[in-house]
């Protein structure tokens, strides 16, 4: 509720169009708040009724699971080390009922095991006059100290449960990959015989024309050739190859000429003995930062106008180029096999088998009440198992400690894919594969998330960067956590500050969404007959244009055509389309790759610091009154 006293000296058309104007600047961060008066005493009435009649919003992720606000804590070491112990943390209970056996989560620092919940007396208790008569009964009764202390000390702390060992849930959170799992027997002898006998059948029926390749022999007899696969799991590998667009190779080499032109400058600048402004120096210290950002600026752009367009590599064969990409007939209804060719870090996730059917019974469980343990509005003392010292250290500094269960499968690792739209409040370029914080429901941690297009079919289109004005899906390794539950992404500053990228929802645990990276290679009409055009610069050898051969081609003017041959050895190929082409339109050849998220997951994602005026700061600000 935003309250606004004063204004009464003001003439009255003055004090509407300030309470408009302010309304207006109110409106971008609080849209749907209401400005009230606090002139007269009816107004300050007016407010209040306001505050009483307020509703708190329902968290749908909260309301489903216990949790649990410290208000006090004690840390136990253990007897092996004295920075990790046991933590005793008192609250009450709310949204649900907690069950020992169930892992808890501690907001920042990550899952760990409870051993025990007790039951210590309220301190906020509704009804202090049963206290009172107790102290009073024990007061009156004659017995022996020893007795008495025993008996009170039973009296004040009850343990409710302890933990089953048979029944408490597992820190597990990933799959240990068995190397040895996918290798394949020895063949028998049989199937050696069978295998030569095929080759040799083979050999028989191939016939090769004369003045055929190599490569077009090799094509013919249709064998694998293992020196030109690339393992797909080398990520450095991965990483370079992914570096498709030419904007990045030309800024890199106006990068490198502009620092060859500064070296001699710079050497100038340090024998010459001026006296610079304090002001100035700090001023330059940010300029690398803006060179980043209008490089990432260009890079956008270039996307905008040209989307995932590559020129063809010169020094290298785009049959060795692009041999991870494929072709395909249409990209909406083509198959594409979710289980082909997955990463190893594959081997590390869990999947569910059927995932809307496991969270329904889950929640179905949820409604019933099935679980046994402390209920709603219990003042309780957790003992949570293994808990570092940083924990205990974070809650003395006064940071609030906040702890949630955890429903089943919650501590496992999987592929979560996030529905988002951008924030109005930011518009700096974020390209995909680059760092983010994320806080997803009662979660927070750091990921490099893939961008791809939401749409209803079962392939979707890689995005490179975050777009404005439309919603993405964004596709992380992170624990599982069953929809509903809110998302925001921050990006950190260099100062340590968290800018708010973008806001959303959880939209499914699913590692078989298809993400597609697409190249699309361009070629320019040389001459035109009819439906026939001889195409130049998408290919620059004769090896490349028969390889590419069977990939259907489009222009963008609609067109639709195929390779029919090859024109010479520099790469000029004749092509046929379904119609005239025009002397302005474009060829392009689409080529598809399936991509995957890096593992890139770090649960402790430190607070925001805030900003510190420090002295050069005070330096600096007492240089601009000057």
């Amino acid at each position: 509720a935003l309250a606004v006293p004063g204004g009464t000296n003001l003439p009255l058309k003055k004090q509407i169009d300030a309470k408009k104007k302010l309304t207006k600047a109110i409106e971008k961060r609080f849209p749907e708040a209401k400005i009230f008066s606090l002139n007269t005493e009816q107004e300050s009435s007016v407010l209040l009724r306001h505050l009483a009649t307020q509703k708190q919003r329902h968290l749908a992720f909260r309301d489903r699971r216990a949790h649990l606000l410290a208000y006090t804590a004690e840390f136990v070491p253990s007897q092996d080390s004295d920075l990790v112990g046991t933590l005793k943390v008192s609250g009450f209970v709310r949204g649900q009922i907690l069950d020992v056996n169930s892992l808890v989560h501690i907001v920042g620092h990550g899952d760990f095991q409870m051993s025990q919940v007790d039951a210590p007396p309220d301190p906020l208790s509704l009804n202090p006059r049963v206290v009172k008569g107790q102290k009073r009964s024990q007061d009156m009764e004659i017995q022996d100290d020893s007795v008495n202390g025993t008996d009170e000390m039973e009296e004040d702390i009850k343990v409710l449960m302890k933990a089953d060992p048979s029944k408490q849930e597992s820190l597990q959170s990933e799959v240990v990959p068995d190397p040895m799992e996918g290798e394949q027997t020895w063949p028998t002898e049989e199937e050696l015989q069978e295998a030569e006998a095929s080759l040799k059948a083979d050999r028989k029926v191939v016939k090769v024309p004369k003045g055929t390749s190599k490569y077009q022999a090799a094509w013919i007899v249709d064998d694998d050739d293992p020196g030109n696969q690339q393992d797909d799991d080398d990520d450095d590998e991965d990483d370079d190859m992914d570096d498709d667009d030419m904007m990045e190779e030309v800024v890199s080499q106006e990068g490198g000429s502009s620092e060859e032109e500064e070296e001699p400058e710079e050497e100038e600048c340090e024998t010459m003995t001026v006296s610079e402004c304090l002001r100035d120096e700090q001023y330059d210290e940010k300029v690398q930062e803006d060179e980043e950002m209008l490089e990432k600026y260009k890079q956008e752009r270039m996307d905008e106008m040209f989307p995932d367009e590559v020129d063809t590599p010169r020094d290298v064969p785009a049959r060795v180029r692009f041999q991870k990409y494929r072709g395909l007939k249409s990209f909406r209804t083509s198959p594409w096999d979710p289980k082909e060719n997955l990463p190893r870090d594959y081997a590390r996730i869990f999947q569910f088998q059927d995932f809307s059917r496991t969270r329904k019974n889950l929640f179905r469980q949820i409604e019933k009440e099935e679980t046994e343990g402390a209920s709603v509005g219990w003042y309780v003392t957790l003992h949570v198992c293994n808990v570092p010292v940083s924990v205990m250290e974070s809650f003395k500094e006064g940071k609030p400690l906040v702890l949630f269960s955890l429903l089943p499968h919650e501590q496992k690792m999987s592929v979560l894919n996030f529905l988002v739209r951008r924030h109005p409040s930011n518009s700096e370029p974020v390209r995909a594969k680059e760092e983010l914080i994320f806080h997803c429901g009662f979660r927070r941690f750091r990921a490099s998330p893939l961008f791809s297009q939401h749409t209803s079919g079962d392939k979707h289109k890689l995005e490179r960067f975050m777009r404005l004005d439309a919603a993405l899906v964004v596709t992380v390794y992170a624990p599982i956590t069953f929809p509903p539950a809110s998302v925001l992404l921050f990006k950190q500053q260099s100062n340590g500050m968290h800018d708010l990228i973008a806001t959303g929802s959880l939209l499914s645990v699913d590692p078989d969404r298809i993400v597609i990276k697409r190249l699309v290679l361009s070629g320019h009409p040389f001459k035109i007959f009819a439906k026939m055009a001889v195409v130049r610069y998408m290919f620059f050898n004769r090896e490349d244009v028969m390889w590419f051969k069977p990939v259907e081609l489009r222009t963008k003017w609609g067109r639709r055509g195929h390779i029919k041959e090859p024109l010479g050895t520099h790469g000029h190929m004749k092509c046929q389309f379904d119609g005239q082409l025009k002397s302005q339109d474009m060829v392009l050849l689409n080529l598809y790759k399936r991509v995957f998220p890096k593992w890139t997951f770090d649960p402790h994602v430190p607070e925001p610091m805030p900003w510190v005026r420090n002295e050069s700061t005070l330096q600096l600000q007492e240089v601009e009154m000057e």
